[in-house]
């Protein structure tokens, strides 16, 4: 019995091309705590619907079965049971799909769960300025979500509220974030241009009437 599989049952390995891929210099699927990726394992869900998963089918899962994203807090002691949310965005480090395809399920208008998963994915596993790109567009987005907390408690919020804490914290659903460089930085690097708001824009049109 190899040590990989004592360790992680074999499944940090992933699929061929996630064994080459290195995402912050190190396996994609190490990204999720060791203890998170057990709970995963174990849960029901996980060994009923996410063995065989393709990035296709992957995406009718989201849809039929994500109801709420995570807190934190839902996920505080290990008491409480993973939801298909976690299971899937593990299951998507897994396929590592081409960047084609994570695009698609972040800018898709339809599903916002779908949208919402990909947005941490892109935070796990994105270099800081594509990050930026790729999330900053979402703050316009105003897309109603349900979080759980810890028990029962669902909470409403919103996709913009959502990804400005994937921009700010350093844990979101539960999951260590990766450091993140700051945008002023980038900006002082000359690698991102300065963000104008859309209140900004609003402010400036206001004044042609002054």
């Amino acid at each position: 019995m190899s040590s990989s599989y004592i360790v992680d049952r074999g499944l940090v390995q992933g699929p061929p091309q996630a064994r080459t891929a290195r995402h912050h210099n190190i396996n994609p699927a190490l990204l999720i705590e060791k203890i998170t990726r057990e709970r995963i394992q174990d849960a029901l869900y996980w060994k009923s619907h996410c063995f065989g998963l393709t990035a296709a089918t992957l995406l009718d899962r989201v849809v039929y079965d994500v109801r709420y994203i995570d807190s934190n807090a839902s996920l505080a002691g290990g008491a409480g049971r993973v939801s298909p949310f976690l299971c899937l965005l593990y299951k998507l480090v897994l396929l590592q799909p081409e960047p084609e395809i994570v695009q698609f399920y972040l800018t898709q208008p339809t599903f916002k769960y779908l949208t919402a998963l990909a947005a941490v994915y892109v935070r796990l596993f994105y270099a800081p300025v594509q990050v930026y790109t790729l999330l900053e567009p979402l703050l316009e987005d105003y897309r109603k979500l349900r979080v759980k907390h810890a028990g029962t408690t669902v909470e409403l919020s919103y996709m913009d509220v959502f990804v400005d804490d994937l921009l700010t914290k350093e844990r979101v659903c539960g999951l260590a974030l990766p450091r993140l460089t700051s945008r002023q930085l980038l900006e002082d690097q000359d690698k991102l241009e300065p963000r104008e708001s859309p209140l900004a824009d609003e402010l400036d049109s206001d004044s042609d009437f002054d």
